[in-house]
């Protein structure tokens, strides 16, 4: 009896010798397949999702680089921003000046004096990354490029973005001139909750001043837009001290995503590297559409306010981000008003949304009012209790 023990010990040892490596090595490969460099030619990357901001990969995310051209997407931000309030229409003649005229690098040779649309600036900015009119369209919201840049960094700062720090609106070389890859993608995220912005960054190719002698030829410098299917901006980059720089962001199906790469030595070594983070993120993950962007989520009912139910929305889409494979069965959300001051401005968050798998929390999505809240006047105010006493008796 003894001697069937002893070998029965002996095979379990032996078959645990073999097996413990085994998985040992599957952790291992596992471990290196999700820290895994998918950015090898950039010094500084991340990849998020849109909707939730989930972190898919990063790499030196929070390091201070100089952002060249991308810098731009804070001043389509503002310039969005301004359209959406109706500070700034798209049909608005601008009268170029002569600072902005002067401007070097990417442009679309603006002549002081001349003016242009600002449907048309906003087209030059986003497809070819032209620093005159970047600057033309600071000048008209700020009353100069640098009251503008002052409201970038606020806006910076608004976002919690804290390793940003802007000194002009186009990204030419500057000292103390810098963001990060992390801060950029946060950028873009808000950015796009203005989903009319791609109307603009997925042009490939166009013409400004067309069948004038003064025809401009725009052509997109994110080549992605072309060649890769479902990118439709955002932002490339590029100066010596930067090295080529790409913020882009890519769409299938309900699910969209954020790529940020800094410090490539070449362009087809960006596009490359964009191309397969991605490849990834698409080829990884998957989303859950849970609500679109101003859907109705609940009602704020104010008594004092001249109207006393306000429609509350998702400020942008709302999703969920999973593995492919795994489990999403014990979605729940839930809605947290906040105690509200009036007047209301269109746009000020008055509440909160939840999205939790179980325990888990997944998101939590501002939710906004999509109209001026004003106070009720005294007419109103009197008119109302009438109405209560009618239905009291």
């Amino acid at each position: 009896m003894k001697k069937y023990v002893l070998m029965i010990s002996l095979l379990f040892f032996t078959f645990s010798m073999f097996t413990i490596p085994i998985v040992a090595e599957e952790k291992s490969q596992s471990n290196q397949q999700e820290s895994r460099d998918i950015a090898p030619d950039a010094k500084s990357g991340i990849l998020i999702e849109r909707d939730t901001g989930k972190i898919l990969f990063e790499k030196g995310a929070h390091e201070k680089l100089p952002p060249a051209s991308m810098t731009k997407i804070m001043t389509l931000l503002l310039i969005m921003e301004e359209l959406d309030n109706g500070n700034l229409k798209k049909d608005e003649m601008i009268r170029i000046s002569e600072n902005a005229a002067s401007m070097g690098g990417s442009q679309i040779f603006l002549e002081a004096g001349e003016e242009m649309k600002v449907d048309d600036l906003l087209k030059a900015i986003a497809v070819a990354s032209a620093n005159d009119a970047s600057v033309a369209l600071a000048e008209r919201i700020s009353g100069s490029e640098e009251a503008f840049v002052d409201k970038m960094n606020q806006r910076a700062k608004e976002l919690g973005l804290k390793n940003t720090n802007f000194q002009n609106t186009t990204g030419l070389p500057a000292k103390d001139h810098y963001s990060t890859s992390y801060d950029m993608a946060m950028m873009a995220k808000e950015l796009l909750s203005y989903e009319s912005i791609t109307d603009y960054t997925s042009i490939y190719e166009d013409y400004l001043r067309k069948g004038t002698e003064d025809e401009f030829w725009l052509v997109n410098t994110n080549k992605l837009v072309r060649f890769y299917p479902g990118v439709d901006g955002l932002k490339t980059g590029f100066t010596n001290e930067a090295k080529y720089c790409l913020t882009a962001t890519a769409k299938k199906g309900d699910m969209r995503v954020i790529a940020v790469v800094m410090g490539v030595d070449t362009p087809k070594e960006r596009n490359a590297t964009v191309s397969s983070m991605l490849d990834f993120a698409f080829n990884t993950y998957e989303t859950k559409k849970l609500f679109d962007q101003k859907q109705p989520i609940t009602t704020l009912k104010l008594l004092k306010a001249e109207k006393n139910k306000v429609d509350v929305v998702a400020s942008q889409s709302i999703s969920t981000v999973y593995k492919k494979g795994e489990s999403i069965d014990d979605l729940t959300t839930s809605v947290k008003l906040n105690d509200v001051t009036l007047p209301l401005k269109k746009g000020t968050q008055v509440g909160t949304l939840q999205v939790k798998n179980g325990e888990k929390l997944l998101s939590e999505t501002p939710l906004i009012v999509t109209e001026d809240v004003e106070k009720a006047s005294i007419f109103t105010l009197f008119k109302r209790s009438l109405q209560k006493v009618s239905k009291n008796d």
